[in-house]
This record gives structure tokens, C-alpha cells and sequence, in this order.
């Protein structure tokens, strides 16, 4: 039995090996700096030694933090920020991996991909934007590394707002294809795999986060596409893929936060499905939020009616209310 496993393994990589090579890889030479794809209010900052991509709006407080999905970038954000600059303070940022944030491809202690860089990431912005404390707001697997913030320093949140979050989705990987996953030959595979597919099956995923596809217009697909012009986008997706491995644990810690937490799903969320978002409020005894006729990113499809619970749930906060 051991030496058909065996056998099985080789063979497997064997072939993973033959396909890195039959795999074409996509003409990278048009990528271009991030900073040469911003927009006029783009701005940069280095946060230990990352070139960070961010947009910012209003002042005071509240301050809110925002935290997009996998694929996004601070684009997904646009329809919101006006309305919440309102109220206070809105920082939205493109995570490592993503958007126009730099793609590092070395690195000695601190792995910008990684969770621990995710939440060291919010909280160093937010020490940089002089707030104590924060209204954190994150999309799919936004919401994850929101969590982990609330978890690891509750005294800087103020709430969580957690849209769609995909914690369940987020699972461990088993530690032979962990260990795959690390060999050289496997990274050139992969990123040649990127570079051919994930344009097309990006595209495809977003699609499918709208309720309404028809709402997917040309210009927003073309939004979604511009992180892939940045140089490195495809390394650094993988490196991201490479160090996030599950945060199995984060329901029975959210259990015991003391933070506000509203979750909001669309009622036709098929990326992280509307039923876990539902599981998710149950489990953890906080309000929820679904939006009708909505899917997956609620920020962009139904904005409106997104703000209206945001809103309603802000009030409660207020002590004067």
C-alpha cells in the first residue's frame, strides 16, 4: 500500500513537473510599477520597507478601516466611501498581493503575506493615521483579517462590520500538499498557471459575486483587471496562496469578543454562501444583516441599502441613542 501511495506521489509530480513546462507563460513585459497605474487620489506610503497602495477620505471620528476580498483591491470601496468620509475618517488599502500595493518577491523575518503581516498592516496604518481606535470594515476575506485585528488587539476596535465574511471557507491545507506546494518546480507551474488562467477565471469569479450580472459593467471588469498590469501581480498572488493556510479556531475566539459585530450578506451570495454568513450569527450570537436581491459584494452592487444597516448599526453605538 505504502509503495503505491509512493508511487502515486511521484507520478503526481512527475506531471506537475511536464506541466510547468507545456503551460505557456503569458508575455509579462507590458507589467508596469504600480504607481504608474494610480489614480489622481491614490496615495503611497512605505510601511516597513512595503509600498502600500491607499485612498483616503473625511476627517475625525469615527475612523473607519477598510478591508476587501480576495482578487479586490480599494476599487470594490468606491461606492461607499463618500458615504461613510460623512460620518468621520475612511482609510481603505489594497493588501499585499493585490491592487497597486508592491509585490515583494524577498523577505527576511516578516512575510508580507502572511496573517500576522495582515493584521501588523492594520494596525501600523492606524498608528500612522494617529487613531486609537477603529471601525473595522471587511469584505470576504477582508473580514477574516478584520476579525484577527479585533482578536489580537480589541482595545484599538471600536466594531466589526463583516460583510460576507468567508471565515468557514478558509480551511487548512494538508501538510503533503503543503509541502508540494514549496517545491521550486511547483512555483513555476503555478505562477505560468496564473499567468494563463486566472485572467479568465477572475473574471469569471466576479461575475458571479453579483446578484445581477447585468450590473457588471465593461468599466467595473476593467477595474477589476488594472492589479493585473502591476509587475509581480502573478509572484505575489502565489506567495499569498502560499501563506495562508486556514484560521480554523476564529469562531470560538469571536465567541468571546466584547467588540460590536454586525454581519451583513447578500440574500444571493453564492461565493461565500448566504447560509454561512446566517451559521456564522448564530454561532457567535451577533446581529445580521441580508440585503435583498444582493450577492457577494453588497459594497458595490447595493451600496445604498449596505449604508442603510451600516447606519442603523452606528446609532446603537452611540451612547446618546
Amino acid at each position: 500500500m505504502k509503495k503505491t501511495l509512493g508511487i502515486l506521489l511521484l507520478a503526481s509530480i512527475v506531471l506537475l513537473f511536464a506541466g510547468c513546462l507545456l503551460i505557456p507563460a503569458h508575455n509579462t513585459s507590458e507589467t508596469l510599477p504600480p504607481a504608474q497605474l494610480a489614480d489622481p487620489d491614490s496615495r503611497f506610503l512605505r510601511l516597513r520597507g512595503l509600498q502600500l497602495h491607499y485612498k483616503a477620505q473625511g476627517e475625525g471620528e469615527p475612523f473607519f478601516l477598510l478591508l476587501h476580498g480576495f482578487g479586490a483591491s480599494v476599487y470594490s470601496w468606491r461606492d461607499v466611501m463618500e458615504p461613510l468620509a460623512a460620518q468621520g475618517s475612511v482609510l481603505a488599502y489594497d493588501r499585499p498581493a493585490f491592487g497597486l500595493t508592491e509585490r515583494p518577491l524577498d523577505w527576511t523575518n516578516w512575510n508580507p503575506y502572511s496573517s500576522s503581516a495582515q493584521v501588523d498592516i492594520a494596525l501600523e496604518l492606524m498608528d500612522k493615521s494617529e487613531v486609537d481606535k477603529a471601525i473595522l470594515v471587511g469584505n470576504s476575506a477582508g473580514g477574516i483579517v478584520a476579525a484577527q485585528v479585533a482578536l489580537q488587539a480589541p482595545d484599538r476596535v471600536e466594531a466589526l462590520i463583516l460583510i460576507s465574511p468567508s471565515i468557514y471557507q478558509s480551511r487548512r491545507r494538508p501538510g503533503v500538499l503543503q509541502f508540494l506546494m514549496q517545491l521550486p518546480f511547483v512555483e513555476n507551474f503555478a505562477i505560468r498557471f496564473l499567468r494563463s488562467s486566472f485572467p479568465k477565471a477572475g473574471e469569471l469569479l466576479a461575475q458571479e459575486a453579483w446578484h445581477d450580472k447585468t450590473k457588471y459593467r465593461p468599466e467595473i471588469r476593467a477595474g477589476y483587471e488594472l492589479p493585473l498590469r502591476a509587475e509581480n501581480w502573478d509572484r505575489g498572488l502565489w506567495y499569498y496562496v502560499l501563506a495562508n493556510e486556514g484560521h480554523e479556531g476564529l469562531v470560538d475566539s469571536l465567541k468571546q469578543s466584547r467588540v460590536p459585530i454586525l454581519i451583513v450578506s447578500g440574500d444571493d451570495d453564492r461565493i461565500v454562501p448566504t447560509a454561512s454568513s446566517i451559521r456564522l450569527a448564530e454561532e457567535i450570537n451577533t446581529e445580521l444583516k441580508l440585503l435583498k436581491a444582493c450577492g457577494h459584494v453588497p459594497q458595490e452592487e447595493c451600496p445604498d441599502q449596505l449604508m442603510a444597516e451600516i447606519n442603523a448599526f452606528l446609532e446603537k453605538l452611540t451612547p446618546d441613542n
